[in-house]
Formats: structure tokens, C-alpha cells, sequence
């Protein structure tokens, strides 16, 4: 490449690099030109052993056909492009095993970071990264004493409880998602919380754990509405588990808000658009993505990055207010 294009070896590899520093504009356009011309690649696993970079950040996530880690994924990959990084992409499946052989999978590939949308209490994967020193954020979920960027959950699930107690629900219930991932824990505690200061303290059996999706829901949702005395609304502590809650309280046949409020989390855009708009928590997912990959890029350059607590704003719809 260098000697079709006339120029030394380290300029040619400069102007096919990310950073082209110190190259005319005039000189990476004609060594660019030339390589399409060829048909030449970088072999980006060679440079990267030259440089100690592979300029690749590994991502892992319970599943990417959940449109909230689909949403923050292309907002990680976004931000990480402009900052001339690639991202390989890793589904869990929500299990400590999968986990684990994709976090292995990454590391030889020799990952400059992680970011991780996928922790449990009492998970390994945020502790073994750290012990062999590879920069790693946790996106949406928490653990304490780790690098996080999330939404403050806790007072989302306040907010969703304040909205009820104001239109006058005492008897509600929670379907409080996986009760070992923070999201679940604390959109739940903040939720009861909330209440037992209203002085209405929730009874455990109008508490459900589920999976996050909307088969999740619906059982749960079932089970709250077999109750001797179900509830007059439903905190879901995201939208996908209110859209199954949605068809347990049909199935029972109640109609939303009349009978059974609900209340959703994260307000992904379905949300608005349901035949009965579903009052929902939003989380900024967009943003959680984009600050995730600046506080990785801090920590991979050696710099200290603060954990954040993005705010929630309630969203009131059809599903609890006329």
C-alpha cells in the first residue's frame, strides 16, 4: 500500500487508522481511495497486537429482542463509533453459565472494555472483571460498590405509588419482575415504601415476582386477580410485564382503569400508542446508553467516572387517569 501510494510505511498506516493524526487530508483521501481500489482491509486483530487496543467494548445483555436493552444497545453502539470503538454484543439469557462462556468468549477476543446490562445479586461477572483489571460499567442495573449509570429506581417506583395513592388506591398490587436484579428490588421497594408511609402497607401476597416479559404478566397478573379481594390497581415495574398484566385483567373480565389501574415502567414508545395508553415511569434509555460508554471510556484511559442516577418523570395515561 505504501509504495503503490508513494508514501512511508507509518504514514499508509496512520491514514487507514481511526486516528489519521498527523496526515493530510489530501494523503488519507488518496491512500483510502487506493485500498478500496485494491481491495485491502486492515487486519484490525494484528494492529490491535501491535497497539494493545482492539478498539473493541463487549457488551452483555439478557436479550436484545427487549426493545428497553435493544433501545440502550444502539445508543452504546452510537457513542462508541464516534469514539472510533466497535462493540460486539452478547446475549445471557438471564444465566449465570451463559453468562459466563460469553464474558470468556469476549475477554479472548481481547475487549478493551464492558459494559454490562445483566447482573444479579451475588453475580460473578462485575467482580471477576474487576479482579483482572478490564474497565467494565453496569447499564440499568446496580451493584453496590460498582461503576453504574441507571435510572434512580427507587424513586420511580415512588412516583408510580404517589400517582395511585393520589387518585385514591389502597388495595394494589406489584408485579415485581426478577427480585435478584436491582430493577425489580428496588421499583418494588420504592413502590411499597411509599405506601406503608400513606399508611396502607401492602400484604405480601399482592407482591408477585415474574419474569420481565409479558408471559411473565400475564401469570402474575392472573394470580393478583384470583385474589379474594384483587386489587384496584397494578404497579408492573416495566411495560412489557404490564402489557401481560393487561390481558390478565381482561381475562378476568375487568376493564382497565374502571376496574384495575395500571402502571408500567421505562415508556418505551408502545406505550402511547395502545388502544388504552399505558400510564408509565420513563427511563431516559437513550441517555443511559450514551453515558455508560463516557464512563467506560473514562475508566479504560485511567481516569475516575462517577455512578449516575438518571431522574424519572411519571407519565400519566388512559390506563389510570380519564
Amino acid at each position: 500500500m505504501a509504495r503503490h501510494a508513494q508514501v512511508h510505511i507509518s504514514t499508509a498506516s496512520r491514514a487507514l487508522g481511526d486516528d489519521a493524526a498527523g496526515v493530510s487530508a489530501e494523503t488519507v483521501q488518496r491512500v483510502r481511495e487506493l485500498a478500496a481500489m485494491l481491495g485491502y482491509r486492515r487486519d484490525v486483530g494484528a494492529a490491535g497486537l501491535r497497539t494493545g487496543s482492539s478498539r473493541l467494548i463487549g457488551v452483555l445483555v439478557p436479550r436484545l429482542t427487549d426493545i428497553v436493552l435493544a433501545t440502550i444497545y444502539e445508543s452504546i453502539d452510537v457513542a462508541a463509533g464516534a469514539a472510533g470503538y466497535s462493540t460486539v454484543v452478547a446475549n445471557t439469557l438471564d444465566d449465570a453459565t451463559h453468562r459466563r462462556s460469553r464474558l470468556d468468549a469476549m475477554l479472548s477476543r481481547r475487549i478493551d472494555g464492558v459494559i454490562i446490562g445483566d447482573s444479579h445479586l451475588g453475580d460473578t461477572a462485575a467482580f471477576e472483571l474487576q479482579k483482572l483489571g478490564v474497565p467494565y460499567v453496569l447499564v440499568m442495573r446496580k451493584l453496590e460498590g460498582h461503576l453504574s449509570i441507571t435510572t434512580d429506581d427507587h424513586r420511580g417506583g415512588r412516583l408510580a405509588a404517589e400517582h395511585l395513592l393520589g387518585l385514591g388506591h389502597r388495595r394494589v398490587g406489584v408485579i415485581a419482575g426478577d427480585l435478584l436484579a436491582s430493577t425489580g428490588i428496588e421499583r418494588t421497594e420504592g413502590f411499597r415504601r411509599a405506601f406503608e408511609a400513606a399508611g396502607y402497607p401492602i400484604d405480601d401476597r399482592y407482591v408477585i415476582s415474574s419474569g420481565f416479559d409479558t408471559r411473565g404478566g400475564l401469570a402474575a397478573g392472573t394470580q393478583l386477580m384470583k385474589l379474594a379481594e384483587p386489587p384496584t390497581a397494578i404497579f408492573a415495574v416495566n411495560d412489557f410485564i404490564a402489557l401481560g398484566a393487561m390481558g390478565a385483567i381482561r381475562d378476568a373480565g375487568r376493564k382497565l382503569r374502571e376496574d384495575v389501574a395500571l402502571v408500567g415502567y421505562n415508556d418505551i414508545d408502545l406505550a402511547a400508542t395502545l388502544p388504552v395508553p399505558l400510564t408509565s415511569v420513563r427511563s431516559e434509555l437513550g441517555e443511559m446508553g450514551r453515558l455508560s460508554v463516557q464512563a467506560l471510556l473514562q475508566r479504560m484511559e485511567g481516569s475516575s467516572a462517577e455512578s449516575v442516577l438518571l431522574p424519572p418523570v411519571l407519565v400519566p395515561r388512559a390506563t389510570t387517569v380519564g
